[in-house]
């Protein structure tokens, strides 16, 4: 409900300075503890401190900055997407559907996909309120390291070998060009972006695993492994460390039987080597196929992002 009493504003920013990105880093750190569950993507994130992606949307209740949504304009064929953030102590108060009707008027075309990080009642009354209806949900998945991991079988022809950020860029970005043509968020990645994930202080080579070609040596697929938590450098997570499944993927082109499986097992492994408790994966709920192959290697549904659309009016 919202309080009739309380003034609620919003300002765009094409780019934010070093102290709007600090509070709305702040604002993120006290919705991640007070909710359990990062509101912004990876994406968003890395991007706060840009302009090549859109616009940032900054909320105020009673003059005091409480909310946050990130603009992504870029898009035109599957239209503007946006990530919100409302601060714990100011919720219920109208904020977040003022930063929604905003984002409406910054879209181009009167499109709007909305994601829900961790998708609540509040979340979807919200989306039911302004005529948005789920077009796509996120399962995030995960296993224990403690139970039994088959070993990897590496399919004949294949080689495996570390990512080598000197040369392997090129090969790496066309593979997830290919493999994601139905996810842009993902398969439009670019120099930049991959970029801005190696120098994040997470990265680590040794758990980038490149399968090639034997023959050729031309790169057929990846794993890209991720551990975040507490005692990964600057992390703002609370929880203890955890594997990650970051990206996987095969060139659709250059299909080899079993190394989708051969790769997963492989960074699971070096997950478990690490003295990780637990993995985790994020696919798209329509992705039967990769489900599968999830639960047969123990993984297990553990909670959903969705994303909200509406069409243009």
């Amino acid at each position: 409900m919202t309080n009739s009493g309380s003034a609620v504003s919003t300002e765009v920013f094409e780019q934010l300075n070093s102290a709007d990105v600090a509070r709305v880093n702040q604002l993120l750190g006290e919705a991640t503890a007070f909710d359990g569950v990062r509101p912004l993507s990876e994406h968003a994130w890395l991007h706060l401190d840009s302009n090549e992606s859109g616009l940032h949307v900054l909320g105020f209740l009673n003059n005091k900055f409480s909310a946050y949504a990130h603009v992504d304009t870029t898009d035109l064929v599957e239209g503007t997407s946006a990530e919100l953030v409302v601060s714990p102590l100011a919720r219920s108060q109208g904020l977040g559907r003022a930063l929604v009707e905003r984002v409406l008027e910054l879209s181009p075309d009167g499109r709007l996909r909305l994601w829900a990080h961790n998708a609540t009642a509040e979340a979807q009354s919200l989306a039911d309120s302004l005529g948005f209806r789920i077009n796509r949900s996120l399962w995030e998945m995960r296993r224990s390291l403690f139970a039994p991991l088959p070993a990897p079988q590496i399919p004949r022809g294949v080689q495996i070998r570390t990512f080598d950020p000197l040369t392997d860029i090129p090969g790496v970005l066309a593979i997830n060009a290919r493999a994601f043509t139905d996810l842009p968020d993902q398969g439009s990645w670019n120099e930049r972006d991959i970029s801005l994930r190696l120098n994040e202080s997470w990265f680590n080579a040794d758990g980038f695993f490149i399968a090639v070609d034997s023959q050729t040596e031309a790169i057929i697929g990846f794993h890209w492994t991720k551990v975040h938590g507490s005692g990964q450098p600057g992390s703002d997570h609370s929880h203890e460390a955890i594997g990650e499944v970051y990206v996987i993927a095969v060139d659709p082109t250059h299909r080899v039987p079993g190394l989708g499986r051969a790769l997963t097992t492989l960074g699971l492994t070096y997950l478990r080597e690490l003295g990780l408790r637990q993995a985790m994966l994020y696919v798209d709920f329509s992705n039967e196929r990769a489900i599968s192959l999830y639960e047969n290697l123990g993984f297990v549904h553990w909670d959903t992002d969705v994303m909200f659309g509406r069409p243009r009016d």
